[in-house]
């Protein structure tokens, strides 16, 4: 069983929740000390990784007692859902042993219907989280907060600046979608800029978000896996200065963009990675992880696209074909209808529902057609 591979919280933590108000969020999670918890009623579970190897730093292990104790010292909304701290998975013999384990422990969780929140060090941990779908079988969309994409030559070292790379080549070939949302372009390479768009991936430029968060919200309704690297937050808000970022998500922008990965209703793994394992940055990333655990307690359940009676549907026509809308009528959100061909005859139709924006919508209505709709069909699945 994965869970093996877990190490109690470590005990500082554990004194430091013993002093805490009996209101406070560590006095309701239940936690890894002596003995594993029993996870029958657990619905989110929060796991540390202690492997840096990917950083690339000479710092291969971290600690995240400091994320913990910030994190725990907090006070809950009106949650219902239970949280456990299931401890740490400490670094393998090599970077692989450590994927392996974390894959294990994820695969497990979402088997049971419970969403893992990962807190780690190098942001390569994202390929494990990724590979943690591969016995689930099913398509996986990505989502990075990140300020570069993480490509990287195919024979490169796996780092946290060359995951992307092994997910989108290596098989089995579980990707469906990448999304990165905040990349700064004097990062990426043009050649990298053009990658993402021949592969009809998303992305979205750092002034953009900032602009308007709300641009991000349906890119995260349709994500499986989030992966927050927290260099994409500035140094000013972040408190790293170890690594500066003069440019970059403000604190309040980073908890709005956890926040809409928290209320997505296919989320089912979180991640945080890329920190400097200091007071300072910590203080943001323990309300970042309550910024998600807060959006996972207002799901609505309107994924997957079930009964269509709380919806009103708007048909739009344009030069070419009609293009069907629908919004929900409990939480204003809205959904672009893709005609999807069945067989290689086209006799058989059967449609899908992307997320979109009112703003998509609008588009349409001035005869622009939705850029989101143009990548979904380019990626074959008309």
């Amino acid at each position: 069983m994965g869970f093996d591979f877990l190490q109690p919280v470590d005990r500082s933590v554990l004194d430091f929740i013993d002093g805490l108000s009996l209101q406070a969020l560590g006095k309701k999670a239940i936690l890894h000390a002596e003995e594993f918890p029993d996870l029958d009623n657990v619905s989110i579970a929060i796991i540390g990784v202690l492997d840096n190897r990917g950083q690339n730093d000479n710092k291969d292990h971290v600690h995240l007692n400091y994320i913990r104790k910030e994190f725990y010292g907090l006070f809950p909304g009106n949650w219902v859902k239970q949280i456990a701290d299931l401890g740490d998975i400490i670094p393998g013999e090599t970077q692989q042993d450590t994927y392996y384990a974390l894959k294990g422990v994820v695969t497990e969780l979402i088997k049971s219907r419970i969403i893992p929140v990962v807190i780690g060090g190098s942001q390569d941990l994202s390929y494990a989280l990724y590979r943690a779908y591969d016995k689930l079988e099913q398509m996986v969309n990505l989502v990075a907060i990140d300020n570069r994409f993480d490509f990287g030559k195919e024979d490169e070292l796996m780092s946290s600046r060359s995951y992307l790379t092994k997910i989108i080549v290596e098989e089995p070939h579980n990707l469906f979608n990448y999304s990165n949302i905040g990349y700064q372009t004097y990062f990426n390479s043009q050649e990298e800029i053009d990658l993402i768009e021949k592969l009809y991936f998303d992305a979205y430029r750092l002034g953009e978000v900032c602009n308007d968060t709300t641009i991000a919200e349906p890119v995260f309704r349709d994500a499986d896996l989030v992966c927050i690297d927290m260099s994409a937050v500035k140094s000013s808000d972040s408190g790293n200065i170890v690594k500066f970022m003069p440019n970059g998500f403000d604190g309040k922008e980073i908890c709005t963009l956890a926040r809409y990965s928290g209320i997505s209703d296919k989320v089912s793994c979180f991640g945080v990675f890329n920190h400097e394992d200091t007071r300072q940055e910590s203080v943001l990333i323990a309300q970042v992880l309550w910024y998600f655990i807060e959006g996972v307690h207002y799901r609505s359940n309107e994924y997957p696209f079930g009964s269509r009676e709380h919806y009103i549907k708007y048909i739009v026509a344009t030069e070419d074909e009609e293009l069907v809308f629908y919004k929900s009528d409990r939480t204003d959100r809205w959904w672009i209808e893709v005609p999807r061909a069945v067989g290689r005859d086209n006799k058989v139709k059967k449609n899908t529902l992307l997320p979109c924006s009112y703003n998509d919508y609008l588009s349409a209505c001035n005869n622009n057609y939705p850029e989101r709709l143009w990548k979904a069909q380019r990626k074959n699945i008309i």
